[in-house]
């Protein structure tokens, strides 16, 4: 008897779309439950090398939060290429200014870089309000 590892190929992946709302969530939490989906890993049919995720929705983004003092002590850091172009922004006023970057901040982080990664990112949808235009898709409503 011969035995055999299931290989995912592009046209045997079933996609589905999930929704997810962020209403007093704790950040990181949401962010690894979002980064397992979008990467395929909670479904049987798992490939490393096939996109097998499915599509996120996020709603209510500016409602999410943080444990501790990371409103304060937690800084997001980007650098423009130029001498001296580092800039510096804390959780609060990256929250005030765009509250969708910090969730698609903490998700991106955590999906591997090359093309599958830049891929499966595309398939995350974050909104901050309750509205969302994915109605389409029947997003299946996911509790975190």
């Amino acid at each position: 008897m011969k035995q055999k590892t299931y290989m995912a190929k592009d046209s045997d992946v079933v996609k589905k779309c999930y929704l997810i709302d962020a209403t007093d969530k704790v950040l990181g939490r949401v962010a690894t439950k979002v980064a397992t989906i979008l990467r395929g890993k909670h479904k049987p049919t798992y490939t490393p090398h096939v996109d097998t995720g499915d599509m996120v929705v996020i709603i209510n983004s500016e409602k999410i939060r943080v444990t501790g003092n990371k409103t304060k002590a937690k800084e997001y850091q980007r650098y423009s290429g130029y001498p001296s172009g580092q800039k510096t922004l804390t959780f609060e006023k990256l929250m005030a200014k765009a509250p969708n970057r910090i969730m698609q901040l903490a998700v991106k982080r955590m999906i591997p870089r090359g093309p599958l990664g830049y891929k499966m990112i595309t398939k995350l949808k974050i909104y901050s309000g309750a509205e969302h235009p994915h109605q389409a898709q029947k997003p299946i409503l996911l509790e975190v």
